[in-house]
């Protein structure tokens, strides 16, 4: 009779194995980060997964018609030498094509005619967001280039994000002294460093809606 007692009390395989299965599925700390594999076979881990990812931040407006992106006249001043004016180019053609619109100031196209050289390299400076300092063995040559880039940088010193020095067959150790606590794009691949380009660009002004509704707030 007494082993009979102990055999009805005894709990089911099954039940056993349940309650293991759910102990180690909540004592798994990392199983929201896990890889898509081990997401697919916990159908618990697949619905935390997916209820964070319908939440993101939101990243600001850049184009809305109350954005300080309009306190300026321009969103990037490209400064090169005279002979890297097809590359500037096509870096002006691919930021100006892009959803954004991103308006470029290119020195043969909008220097006003008439204007001191002087003039209108500080203009474009102070009336852009972002300065792109297109670093090639003419621009260490090209003494309005070293002017440009010493303007950006008394501009904003330390503000990130807005001189973006892109390197194009230079070494690095003849990259300006003057901007070596900045990180550089080294143009290997046009297109890749297009890209990095137009997301710093895009970064930059982003932040600065951020911070700027959080001033208003």
């Amino acid at each position: 009779a007494g082993w009979f007692r102990r055999l009805l009390h005894k709990p089911k395989p099954s039940s056993v194995e349940s309650l293991k299965s759910s102990h180690s599925a909540s004592s798994l700390p990392s199983s929201s980060s896990s890889s898509g594999k081990s997401s697919s076979s916990s159908p618990g881990t697949s619905l935390a997964t997916s209820s964070i990812s319908l939440s993101p931040v939101s990243a600001p407006d850049i184009s809305a018609s109350d954005s300080p992106r309009w306190d300026k006249s321009y969103d990037v001043c490209i400064c090169h030498s005279e002979g890297d004016v097809e590359l500037v180019e096509e870096l002006v053609s691919y930021l100006e094509g892009q959803p954004e619109s991103f308006r470029c100031f290119l020195q043969l196209r909008d220097a006003v005619a008439g204007s001191a050289v002087v003039t209108e390299l500080c203009d474009a400076v102070q009336n852009s967001h972002c300065w792109v300092m297109l670093i090639t063995p003419g621009f260490l040559q090209d003494p309005w280039c070293r002017y440009q880039m010493h303007q950006a940088l008394a501009e904003a010193p330390m503000a990130n994000g807005r001189t973006i020095p892109v390197l194009k067959d230079v070494d690095r150790k003849d990259y300006p002294r003057e901007l070596r606590n900045i990180y550089y794009i080294y143009m290997a691949l046009k297109e890749k460093s297009f890209r990095q380009i137009r997301d710093t660009v895009m970064r930059y002004l982003q932040e600065l809606c951020r911070s700027s509704t959080e001033r208003m707030e």
